[in-house]
């Protein structure tokens, strides 16, 4: 991925549609990459892939545009599981059109309460924001079931797949949602955002933007000029997930085939660390799991854990951890709603993250220092 940032800016930065050779250079990366991006997400029509500086933007932009088709009286549904990027922009967009919002609970185990949305849902109901996968606690949640639900009552559904991009396969297609955000420096990529949105409604929507740029998708979305050097980045690590695929499954016949190939090579690696972590945590009393600590339900959850201490605060765990040179997040990141709903604010949790590419020994050395830590006053 850095090498393409590298190339791009040593050999080619230029800006698009120009008539010499680094701009028809641009123009074939930022389209290749917007191929690539299709295929990890699923979608069909690689115009339907809109770039940004980040999700946190594109989503903003999203919300104020849909604000204007709404109507006093709309209601606009968002969790308590989600990221703050997939909340506030939405209830300012509501309160921008005069709509209604409301806010679906977790239960205590932190998984989304499905009967309540249900609930929440009514003729009236425009959009339904949702996540794919907790940032906190790494909860995942069923988007088929929710879409059903969603588009029986008539609504759209706006994913957030930020936290689930690095960890499991992206599908527009099977989960049947209407938007989705995601960002590339989750999925290794260098700090891209990345929407996506069926063709038609992206096209209607009264977006906001400069009277030169096009009209049709997905320039009417892509305000000014891009970050061409992390759009290239990005491309670079939509081939490496294809790389790990045709290496775990070397039959993989397109790009589509082995990035799917390289979620399942992926998921396996990750649920076996993930119980290994959770199951090492049980033997620790004095720390708590936030959120699906049962080894045996991480088919049900990212391999993201947020835990606590009975004596030390989030804190001084993340600061103890790091000076051990282990890298671990204190605080809510963001998951202010989340936070909150587990009487975790203003001190939050410790959010540990794992990967493919950790290791049971790293694991086995986080535990230790765990252990260590925990019996110090």
């Amino acid at each position: 991925m850095a090498d393409a940032v590298r190339d791009y800016l040593l050999h080619t930065n230029a800006n698009t549609h120009g008539t010499f050779a680094t701009a028809h250079e641009s123009d074939a990366v930022i389209d290749e990459a917007r191929c690539a991006v299709a295929d990890l997400l699923g979608a069909g029509d690689p115009n339907e892939v809109v770039f940004g500086p980040n999700m946190t933007s594109l989503t903003l932009a999203l919300s104020r545009a849909m604000a204007l088709t709404w109507l006093p009286g709309d209601e606009i549904v968002v969790t308590q599981l989600d990221h703050d990027a997939d909340v506030t922009p939405w209830a300012l967009a509501a309160r921008d059109a005069g709509a209604e919002l409301r806010t679906v609970p977790i239960r205590a185990d932190t998984t989304l309460d499905v009967a309540a949305l249900r609930a929440a849902l009514s003729p009236r109901t425009r959009l339904v924001a949702v996540t794919a996968a907790s940032n906190a606690t790494g909860t995942l949640t069923p988007l088929a079931e929710i879409a059903r639900a969603v588009h029986e009552a008539g609504a759209e559904l706006f994913v957030d797949a930020v936290h689930y991009g690095p960890h499991g396969l992206i599908d527009v297609g099977a989960w049947q949602c209407d938007y989705l955000a995601c960002s590339a420096y989750k999925f290794f990529g260098p700090h891209v955002g990345i929407l996506w949105g069926r063709r038609a409604r992206l096209q209607s929507l009264p977006v906001y933007k400069v009277r030169p740029a096009d009209d049709d998708m997905p320039g009417r979305w892509e305000t000014g000029t891009q970050s061409h050097e992390g759009i290239a980045g990005t491309l670079a690590a939509v081939e490496y997930l294809a790389d790990l695929g045709r290496a775990s499954e070397p039959g993989a016949a397109t790009r589509r085939d082995a990035i799917a190939a390289a979620y399942r090579a992926i998921g396996e690696r990750e649920r076996a660390l993930c119980a290994r972590l959770l199951s090492g945590l049980a033997r620790l009393p004095d720390y708590r799991v936030w959120g699906l600590a049962d080894p045996d339900r991480v088919a049900e959850r990212a391999p993201t854990v947020s835990i606590t201490h009975a004596r030390h605060s989030p804190l001084a765990l993340a600061e103890a951890l790091g000076a051990r040179g282990i890298f671990v997040w204190h605080g809510n990141y963001y998951a202010l709603e989340l936070s909150r709903s587990l009487g975790r604010e203003p001190d939050g949790m410790v959010r540990i993250g794992l990967l493919h590419y950790n290791t049971a020994g790293e694991v086995d050395r986080l535990l230790a220092a765990l252990q260590e830590l925990d019996q110090k006053a």
